[in-house]
C-alpha cells in the first residue's frame, strides 16, 4: 500500500500511513525548525514555574489566588502558540503584502497610548487599558511591523533582480518608516522599547547589504539623539535615576539602586543548584520587585541555581543559533532581513534583561523573551517564531 505522500507503507496499517504522511520529506512537520519550537515551549514552561513561585504568596497582586498568574501565563502562552500557527499558515510572504495595513494599525495603537486611553503600569506609560482588567502594550507589536516594513522596502528591488543591494534612497525610506513609531514610543516615554527598536534597525540594515556608512551614521545619530533626549528632559525622573544607579551602584542602595542590589543578592544566593523552586528567601520574602516580569531571571538564579539559569541561557542560545541558520539558508533577501531583525531583537532584549539583574546593564523594564509574565510580549515573541518558521517552511527544499 502506498500513502498519499508516495511512501510505501505496506504492512504497517493506517496509523503508519498517517505518520508517514505527516513526516514525509515535503511535509510541514519535517520543514519546521523543531529546535526553535521545542526551546521556545520549554522556556515558556520554565517561565510558568518561575512566575508561579514569584507570585503565589503575593496576595496584593494575585487577588488571593496563588495560581492566578500561573493560569494567565499559560493562557498567554497558549494564545501565543496559536498566533504562531496562524503566522505560519498565512506565511511571511502574505504578511509582506499586508505591511501597510499592519504598519498603520500599529502606529494608530501607539498613538492611543498618548490619549486618555493610555495607562501607566510599573512607572511606564506604555499601555492601553482594555475591558475585563486586561491591558495591551502596542510597542511590542511595533517591533514586528518595523521588521516587516523595513524588510519589504529594502528587499523589494533586490529580490526582483533590479539591484544587487538597496540603494541610498531605499535605505532612507526604510529609516523614515522606522523613525515614526520610534519617536512616538520615545514620547511615552518607553526607553526600553526604543533601545530594542534601534538595535532592530541596525540588525536589519546590516543584513540588507546596505552601505556601512548608513550603519555608522545611524550609530552616530543614535548617540547624538541620546544626548539630546537627556538634555531636553524628555525622560522621566525614574528613568534618569535608573541610569544614575547603573553608573554608581552605591549612589542610593535603599532607593534607586534597590532593585539591582536585591537582584544580585538573589542570584548570588542560589549557588550551583539553587535553593529549590519555592524555597528562595529573597523570592519568598518579596525583596525583589517585579519578579514575575522584568526580574524573573532572579527567581531562576536563586531557586534553580547556576545550572537552572544556565539552562535558560542555553535555550535562548539555541533559538538564536537556529534563527541565524534560517537567515543564512533562505534564498530571498526579504526572509534574511526578517530573520535578522528577529535575531537582533531577541539577542539584545535577552542580554539587557539578564544584564540588568546582574548589574552590568541599566534597568530598562524589558521582559525576558518567553519567560517573563506578560501577554503582549508573549504574543509578540511567538508571532516572531511563526515568522522564522514560515521562512524555513517556504524555502526551496534544496536550500
Amino acid at each position: 500500500m502506498t500513502g498519499a505522500s508516495g511512501f510505501s507503507v505496506s504492512g504497517y496499517g493506517p496509523e503508519r500511513s498517517v505518520w508517514a504522511r505527516l513526516f514525509a520529506r515535503d511535509s510541514l512537520a519535517r520543514r519546521l525548525d523543531w529546535p526553535i519550537l521545542l526551546s521556545a515551549i520549554t522556556l515558556s514552561l520554565i517561565g510558568a514555574a518561575l512566575v508561579y513561585s514569584a507570585t503565589r504568596n503575593r496576595t496584593e497582586l494575585n487577588q488571593g489566588d496563588p495560581y492566578y498568574f500561573l493560569v494567565r501565563h499559560l493562557l498567554n502562552t497558549g494564545i501565543g502558540f496559536a498566533l504562531m500557527i496562524g503566522t505560519v499558515w498565512l506565511g511571511h510572504r502574505t504578511l509582506r503584502t499586508a505591511v501597510p495595513i499592519l504598519y498603520g494599525l500599529s502606529v494608530f495603537l501607539i498613538l492611543l497610548v498618548l490619549t486618555p486611553l493610555g495607562a501607566t503600569i510599573n512607572g511606564s506609560h506604555a499601555w492601553i487599558k482594555l475591558p475585563g482588567g486586561f491591558s495591551l502594550q502596542p510597542s511590542e507589536f511595533v517591533k514586528i511591523t518595523i521588521i516587516l516594513g523595513m524588510a519589504m522596502l529594502l528587499a523589494a528591488r533586490v529580490d526582483a533582480g533590479d539591484k544587487p543591494y538597496p540603494d541610498h534612497r531605499t535605505v532612507l525610506q526604510a529609516l523614515g518608516l522606522a523613525t515614526v513609531p520610534i519617536l512616538i514610543v520615545l514620547l511615552m516615554p518607553d526607553l526600553g522599547s526604543v533601545m530594542v527598536m534601534v538595535i532592530i534597525v541596525l540588525g536589519v540594515l546590516l543584513a540588507s547589504g546596505a552601505s556601512n556608512r548608513w550603519v555608522l551614521g545611524l550609530i552616530g545619530t543614535g548617540a547624538a539623539g541620546a544626548i539630546a533626549v537627556w538634555q531636553l528632559g524628555i525622560l522621566d525622573e525614574y528613568q534618569i535615576n535608573r541610569f544614575a544607579a547603573f553608573a554608581n551602584p552605591e549612589l542610593d542602595p535603599a532607593g534607586v539602586g534597590y532593585n539591582t542590589n536585591q537582584a544580585r543578592i538573589a542570584i548570588g544566593s542560589g549557588g550551583l543548584f539553587g535553593t529549590g523552586l519555592g524555597n528562595g528567601s529573597q523570592t519568598t520574602g518579596q525583596f525583589v520587585p517585579e519578579q514575575q516580569t522584568d526580574f524573573v531571571f532572579t527567581v531562576a538564579g536563586e531557586e534553580l541555581g547556576f545550572l537552572g539559569a544556565g539552562l535558560i541561557l542555553l535555550l535562548l542560545g539555541i533559538v538564536l543559533w537556529r534563527a541565524c541558520r534560517i537567515a543564512r539558508e533562505t534564498t530571498e533577501l526579504y526572509g534574511t532581513i526578517v530573520a535578522a531583525g528577529i535575531i537582533a531583537w531577541f539577542a539584545f532584549q535577552s542580554f539587557e534583561n539578564v544584564g540588568m539583574t546582574l548589574g552590568i546593564m541599566p534597568v530598562a523594564g524589558l521582559p525576558l523573551p518567553f519567560v517573563s509574565y506578560g501577554g503582549s510580549s508573549m504574543f509578540a515573541v511567538w508571532v516572531a517564531v511563526g515568522l522564522l518558521q514560515s521562512i524555513r517552511v517556504q524555502r526551496p527544499m534544496s536550500a
